[in-house]
């Protein structure tokens, strides 16, 4: 039956476009179908979620038969939640500065300062120039946070905690509590900012993942930002998250979570010695709305690498209009030693270039996407951004 329905694929995914969906909450969830293998019901499952999302764009909640695609969010009405049209229209500005000259001197004491109802609103810290030392949190408790720096000299935050270092209550910190900066709020921004934890990587130690920065907020979103790390540089944790502009850098595992998140126009550097993995994306649940989506993107750097192995046994990411350098395995993707996640992650490609892309080399079990199976991927629409994405 997986066979015959794979062979009629194309033709079922255009009669169900011709269906009447109605959009409710219950849209988001993804009801299985033992009759569908995890593949077809996964992409099944994009497909139309994003044909009623550019329905719903072009001609309202009522009308949702159209198979017209969805403008680009720009040219359509953006709905903004009513929380952060508020906070972005009370916006409070603070400055930090190491010399003195600005309101405080660490980042830490500027959150520190924000205190309800200031909570409430876009609170945007200026950051000077510098090399900042601190190992910075920001809470469930402060939402609506950016962090503004110079586009020309950007700030470092920096740190070098490791998975093994012993923390307060000299229990090791874990790959969790490594990270330097720490953000939990949701509503986060971070421009023209450097991230980075100098602790190194060597082959076959244990305990040395070292995290610069770790997002577990949704709706965050960074732009002009790099990520500085060696094992477990970006734990992107959960939430939606949206990277525009970035530089990631890493060995291992380097791109690293849960989240459901939009990779643009970013450049991916590996530093591994000898063979790693660009991502590990632990989706484990075939009902998490979770995965990595890189558009634009450019993979280089040292070593050989994997575009991702499955550290969930759902794994999703997709590499879209990338180009890949030497550098990439010709099998492309690793199932880290469980064979059975063959059959249920999802890795795609589609229309990358360059020496890392060519396809003969690639697992079986690696999907070359069709233009309608990659449409749901390549779009802020992916991390529903037409409802928070703002102009930085």
């Amino acid at each position: 039956m997986a066979s015959i329905l794979s062979h009629y694929f194309p033709l079922l995914v255009f009669l169900l476009s011709l269906s009447n969906y109605n959009v409710t909450a219950k849209s988001s969830s993804w009801s299985p179908d033992s009759r569908e293998t995890d593949f077809q019901k996964w992409v099944s499952w994009n497909v139309r979620k994003h044909r009623d999302k550019s329905n719903i764009m072009m001609f309202g909640p009522e009308s949702t038969t159209s198979t017209t695609q969805a403008p680009p969010p720009s040219a359509g009405v953006k709905v903004v939640d009513d929380k952060l049209r508020n906070a972005e229209r009370n916006k409070v500005r603070i400055s930090v500065c190491q010399n003195g000259t600005g309101d405080f001197k660490t980042i830490t004491e500027a959150l520190n300062s924000i205190k309800p109802p200031y909570n409430t609103r876009r609170v945007i810290l200026e950051i000077k120039p510098g090399v900042y030392r601190e190992k910075i949190s920001v809470p469930r408790s402060l939402p609506f946070i950016t962090f503004l720096g110079n586009s020309s000299d950007p700030p470092i935050i920096t740190g070098n905690d490791t998975a093994s270092v012993a923390g307060k209550d000299g229990r090791p910190l874990k790959t969790y509590q490594s990270a330097t900066v720490a953000v939990d709020a949701n509503y986060f921004v971070a421009i023209n900012m450097k991230f980075e934890n100098t602790a190194p990587h060597e082959i076959g130690s244990i305990g040395e993942q070292a995290v610069a920065l770790r997002i577990s907020g949704t709706k965050a979103a960074f732009y002009n930002c790099s990520f500085y790390g060696s094992q477990d540089t970006l734990y992107d944790h959960k939430g939606l998250h949206y990277f525009n502009n970035c530089f990631i850098q890493g060995s291992v595992d380097f791109i690293f979570g849960y989240g459901k998140s939009l990779y643009e126009n970013c450049y991916l550097n590996s530093i591994a010695k000898k063979v790693a993995s660009l991502t590990a994306q632990k989706r484990s649940s075939p009902s998490l709305e979770s995965g990595f989506s890189f558009k634009n993107t450019v993979v280089t750097g040292s070593g050989l690498v994997y575009l991702g192995r499955a550290w969930g046994d759902y794994s999703r990411v997709v590499f879209s209009y990338t180009f890949m350098d030497k550098i990439v395995l010709p099998r492309g993707w690793s199932d880290w030693g469980v064979q059975k996640r063959d059959t249920s992650v999802f890795y795609g490609e589609y229309k990358c270039s360059g020496p890392g892309a060519n396809l003969t080399g690639r697992v079986p079990w690696a999907r070359i996407l069709t233009d309608e199976e990659a449409m749901p991927f390549i779009g802020t629409y992916y991390v529903d951004g037409d409802t928070w994405l703002i102009s930085p």
